[in-house]
């Protein structure tokens, strides 16, 4: 089974998945990275080509994933929109969704600009992504953990607790 990390951009979704790594044996890949090392930057694709073309990408790469078996599959803030990519991703894997508040998320993605969809104010671009995103974060979901206050080591142990008992 895998363990398939949704959310937020700055959710804490590639570090909570190391940090599973480290812990359970699994081997962690990132759907982002995935797409960077194939296609290159992300940031480049979403100027070349548009968001739906890298979505597109983000759905192959869930299908490519489908049958693979023990990893922690770190998705992209919106790999989980797309109802297909839900359909891969569980098909051999539980949802696991951190949420954090607004506050935490903006504080995080501020530190990076290689993210296309928040460029200029993080803030505002944050808020509507999570009025967008946050219904659909939690009806995919099989679990979902708040992750403000918590080490990327804390949110790790916590899923793997959950998933032992289910």
């Amino acid at each position: 089974m895998n363990i398939v990390l949704c959310g937020m951009p700055g959710a804490g979704k590639t570090v909570t998945s190391l940090a599973l790594q480290a812990i359970s044996g699994k081997k962690a890949v990132d759907t982002d990275a995935i797409i960077v090392q194939k296609y290159g930057r992300i940031t480049d694709i979403f100027q070349n080509y548009g968001e739906e073309y890298f979505r597109d990408l983000e759905t192959q790469t869930c299908k490519d994933l489908a049958n693979s078996e023990n990893l922690i599959i770190a998705t992209g803030g919106g790999c989980v929109i797309r109802p297909q990519n839900v359909k891969y991703l569980k098909k051999n894997g539980k949802i696991i969704y951190l949420k954090a508040q607004k506050e935490t998320l903006v504080k995080r993605v501020s530190q990076n600009n290689e993210r296309p969809l928040l460029v200029g104010d993080a803030e505002e671009k944050i808020e509507k992504l999570m009025l967008a995103r946050a219904a659909i974060y939690e009806s995919v979901a099989d679990v979902v953990i708040d992750t403000d206050g918590l080490s990327p080591q804390a949110v790790a142990e916590k899923i793997l607790e959950i998933i032992k008992d289910n």
